[in-house]
Order: C-alpha cells, then structure tokens, then sequence
C-alpha cells in the first residue's frame, strides 16, 4: 500500500478543518504522484467518489449533538500532531522521544504502518502549527475517553528522554486546556509518570484527607473513566495503552489499600 492511499485510508472527520491543511502538506509530493496516475487520494465512503479533502472544514460555529465516531486513523494522526508541539517544545527534538514515538507506534500498528506513521510525522514537525486551532478540532470531533488517552501518551513522549521539561509540561498543559480537559483529569495522568508520595491520591483525584469510602468510590469512578473499553472504537490497537492507564488506577488504589489496611 502506498504512503498516500495508507494515510487517506484511515481517516474520516480529520481530513477536514486545520488538522486536514497539515495532513495535506505533509504528503503534498505523494499528492502530485498519485494525481498524475489517476488515483484518487480519499474516495467517499458513501459513494466512492472523490472528495476535494483539503478544503472541506467543519462548522466550527455549531455543535452538532453527537460526535463522529474517532476512528483508528483520526486519532493517529491527532497524535502525531500533538506529540510534534510537545517534542519542540522545549526548542530541540530528543533522539530518545522520537525513538519513543517510533517504538509506540510499531507496538500498536506493526511495523510497516508504524514506518508510514513516522514518515508523516517528520513531515509534520517541520510545519508551524496552531496548537488552538487544531486541539479546537479534536476537541469538537473527539470523544472524552480517547483525548484522555491522546494525553496519557504526550506525557509518555514528554518523559522518554528521563526528564520532563517545564516547558513541555506547559505545553501539555496548555495541550490539555485547548482539548477541554480538565485540571484534575491532568494531574491524574501526569501523576502517573512521577514516583511520590501521594502520587496515588491524585491518580483517584482525591486527598489525603478523604474517608476510606470516599476512596472506594474515587477508584470505582476512575476505573471506569480509564477503561480501556472506553476507548474500543479506536481498535485494539489502542487497547494497550489504556490498559496501561488503567492498571495505573488499580495499582494507585491497592497502595492506598496496603497503607490504610482496609479491603
């Protein structure tokens, strides 16, 4: 399968809007190749006919009462943009989170895809991009579960290199702000890549000070939040990184057990 057929393949919502202009940028020599043999880059998957892709945005002035389902693609690509801004943030680009980048992407796609993946990826990081404009679109387009899940993996790419920058962890923040997430949800998840002492009470969200029960019901809520059922539309070959997230919660919630002595 060719570089362009793989990327207009596997998207649907995100080949419209901001996110649409820097997909079609990045592979804009693949784009003149395919042109002048004919092939169609996306075909609709209503009719089959070609779209103009590059200039279709959403109505960013209206919300429609349901999202578009986010498939596999959409959140790919999502990804890679926001994990270009993070991995610049702090002015260079680490080997060792590009390497991250890289590994992440051959254990959830195999490593033909994940090469495609990167391809685009290097293309991307040499674009300036409006960190607004394109987390506005995946936060109208995106469900909760699998923003949360595109955050779990930004701070994962943030902390490849050992150390997590200030300016990477503003930029996630800000990341997170656009993406309308909130400050809790952020902590929680930012809580999971730093070993202290009451790392396990922000995992749940909650103080020290809460009762024994307020716990219970802080872990059932959070177990739920992060399961990795949550985000099964994206394919199963998200399923392991929201496993991940979500062992996380459990083993916050066992170490609050073992220090309180409660079951």
């Amino acid at each position: 399968m060719s570089f362009a057929k793989w990327v207009g393949g596997a998207l649907g919502w995100s080949f419209g809007g901001p996110i649409g202009a820097i997909i079609g940028l990045a592979i804009g020599s693949f784009v003149d190749n395919l042109t002048d043999k004919g092939t169609p880059l996306l075909g609709d998957r209503q009719t089959g006919k070609q779209r103009d892709t590059y200039r279709t945005k959403p109505n960013y002035g209206k919300r429609t009462s349901s999202r578009p389902q986010t498939q596999s693609g959409d959140f790919e690509v999502s990804l890679l943009i926001l994990a270009s801004i993070v991995i610049k943030a702090d002015g260079k680009q680490d080997q060792r989170e590009l390497d991250f980048v890289r590994q992440q992407f051959t254990n959830m796609y195999g490593k033909d895809r994940a090469n495609k993946a990167f391809e685009l990826f290097k293309r991307i990081t040499k674009q300036n991009i409006s960190t607004r404009e394109v987390c506005t679109q995946i936060k109208q387009m995106m469900d909760h579960a699998s923003r949360l899940q595109l955050l779990h993996f930004l701070f994962g790419i943030a902390k490849a290199d050992g150390h997590v920058t200030e300016d990477e962890l503003r930029q996630i923040y800000t990341i997170t702000g656009y993406l309308g997430i909130s400050s809790r949800d952020y902590e929680s998840i930012k809580a999971m890549f730093y070993n202290s002492s009451d790392n396990a009470y922000k995992i749940l969200e909650i103080e020290k000070s809460v009762s024994d029960d307020a716990v219970k019901k802080a872990y059932r809520t959070m177990a739920k939040k992060y399961h990795p059922d949550r985000v099964g539309h994206l394919g199963k070959e998200h399923r392991e990184g929201a496993e991940a997230k979500f062992r996380q919660v459990q083993e916050a919630y066992e170490h609050i057990q073992k220090e309180r002595g409660f079951k």
